[in-house]
């Protein structure tokens, strides 16, 4: 079995000369002690008068070194062991039970560490990961139950709508709508979701197969013609025939939502143009670039640094039209795989995602 390496950050000796020095002369006042107590039982001549009686004061002299010397021991493993392990209990506690604002003093003030040290180092980084953690859960449910809950009373209340028999045929036409497109919106939030989990929690990325990239932008790109169409939107492909070797249906994923998001926030009679050619890397590889460009309503600064964010939209006014969740997935999705993504943005002037994935 390999030795593990010394850790790095451990940076005091297990004998420190300070604590060397302090065991020295305990020790040495011991032995002067015992040198002083012995002559004087000597020179008043104990040993000669009464063998027994110095025998006897020797064994309570000797008890009395030993029970000092255990002091001094228990002291030194109280400081360096019992008392950090002490704290490590108390705040390992606190953590079992939900509090994760507990943080462990350092025992040292000269800036040493010795492995007590960085397990408290350790410890602390894990409180801070652990409430970290903590923070985005009850966000995470927080913002689930939100968004669930607007499409649920959409649906509750046009479904009690339905129920008056005064109702015209035009107007239950117009609910029956409405509540179809609330549970198509919770259709949508739930499938995220899940495909969201599972590229969280997915250890294996599926194996890939050789395949025609721009084939699929363009299938994907079909399936929303009847929305650009409606919205009089100028679509523009310009595809080069590239072939990739990666996992087929989670790269759709991708597509589907940059292509619906420009779609989404294209105005009437705007633009959107899709391209796909390849670029050299940084070490001579080849990259497949996949851009989508809109003439939409634009992204501002502050929204392009959260915009990647799960339940994250910068604009109120078009938070009807998504749940947050499509470009955390896109962005997750690409992570696993190796690329990159990238936005530019302008607000009121349109938005360019650019995807590289390697060759």
């Amino acid at each position: 079995m390999k030795r593990k390496a010394k850790d790095p950050r451990i940076n005091k000796r297990s004998i420190a000369i300070k604590d060397f020095l302090l065991l020295f002369l305990a020790l040495s006042a011991i032995n002067g002690f015992h040198m002083w107590f012995y002559n004087e039982l000597t020179k008043r001549g104990i040993f000669e008068t009464n063998i027994q009686f110095g025998i006897n004061v020797l064994i309570l002299y000797v008890v009395f070194a030993a029970a000092l010397i255990n002091i001094l021991i228990s002291v030194v493993r109280y400081v360096s062991w019992s008392r950090p392990m002490r704290r490590l209990s108390e705040a390992a506690w606190k953590i079992a039970r939900g509090d994760f604002s507990v943080r462990i003093p350092p025992l040292r003030k000269d800036g040493k560490k010795d492995y007590v040290e960085v397990m408290f180092d350790d410890f602390n980084t894990m409180a801070e990961e652990l409430a970290s953690i903590e923070i985005l859960k009850n966000d995470f449910i927080a913002n689930v139950s939100h968004e669930i809950k607007t499409p649920l009373s959409v649906i509750q209340g046009y479904a009690a709508a339905l129920q008056n028999e005064n109702m015209t045929a035009e107007e239950r036409r117009e609910y029956v709508g409405t509540i179809l497109e609330a549970t198509q919106k919770l259709t949508e939030l739930v499938s995220n979701i899940l495909k969201l989990n599972k590229l969280e929690n997915q250890g294996i990325i599926p194996e890939g197969k050789p395949y025609n990239l721009g084939e699929q932008l363009r299938c994907c790109a079909v399936t929303f013609e009847e929305l650009w169409e409606q919205k009089n939107i100028d679509f523009e492909a310009d595809l080069d025939e590239i072939n990739v070797c990666y996992d087929a249906p989670m790269l759709e994923v991708v597509w589907n939502n940059l292509i619906s998001n420009a779609v989404k926030f294209t105005s009437p009679g705007g633009k959107i143009t899709l391209s796909l050619n390849t670029r050299d890397g940084p070490a001579k590889d080849k990259f497949a670039q996949v851009t989508v460009t809109d003439t939409g309503i634009g992204i501002d600064k502050t929204t392009q640094k959260h915009i990647f964010d799960k339940f994250y939209q910068g604009d109120p006014s078009h938070t009807q039209e998504g749940n947050g969740l499509g470009l955390a997935l896109v962005k997750k999705t690409i992570d696993l795989l190796g690329g990159t993504i990238t936005v530019d943005s302008e607000a009121g002037y349109g938005t360019t995602f650019t995807v590289c994935l390697k060759m």
